[in-house]
């Protein structure tokens, strides 16, 4: 397959395909092809990256199943049923509060990594929505702005909707009035 690296043709198999609008972008490593740009190299996933990539996206898949909810809630089932059993200990509560603050703390980076990736597949799909649909395409990568940038913009389109929704009742109100007076004219 030829692929295109900067200006130059490389002849390697792609590591990854990126849609940029309707032209698929391979990001090429250093070795297969010398002419590769910084940018390519930047988009070049390291080995760490596509592991905790993968890892995140099997673990939120399992982690959102009927089965770990069941499994979690047996754990704490066990462990209160076991109070008893160790005379309701500092050590018996430490081993809950410290299991369930270690999962947290994991889990947070995992599902933050999925919601991060989910983002941005809706983000490319809304994106190339509005390029080939009646949408003005100035609107294209809004979600690179400020804070600010955004609540700007919020506002001009909130004005501008309210500007056409005050357009659509005077047409329609003078819609009727032509109406009436053609109906005037023909009796």
């Amino acid at each position: 397959m030829r692929l295109l690296s900067g200006n130059r043709y490389c002849s390697v198999k792609p590591l990854a395909v990126e849609l940029s609008g309707a032209v698929p972008i391979y990001p090429l490593a250093d070795k297969r092809c010398p002419s590769m740009s910084d940018e390519e190299k930047a988009r070049d996933p390291s080995g760490i990256s596509k592991f905790f990539g993968e890892l995140a996206n099997k673990t939120s898949l399992a982690a959102g199943r009927a089965s770990a909810f069941i499994v979690a809630a047996g754990i704490v089932i066990v462990w209160a049923v076991s109070g008893p059993i160790f005379g309701f200990s500092d050590t018996w509560q430490l081993v809950i509060n410290t299991g369930t603050t270690i999962v947290t703390f994991l889990m947070v980076f995992l599902i933050q990594n999925s919601q991060n990736r989910d983002s941005a597949a809706i983000q490319v799909k809304l994106d190339e929505l509005i390029r080939v649909g009646a949408a003005r395409n100035s609107m294209v990568g809004i979600e690179h702005l400020t804070d600010d940038e955004l609540e700007d913009l919020r506002g001009k389109c909130e004005a501008r909707a309210r500007a056409e929704k005050a357009a659509d009742k005077t047409v329609n109100k003078t819609r009727k009035s032509a109406r009436r007076a053609a109906d005037k004219v023909a009796n």
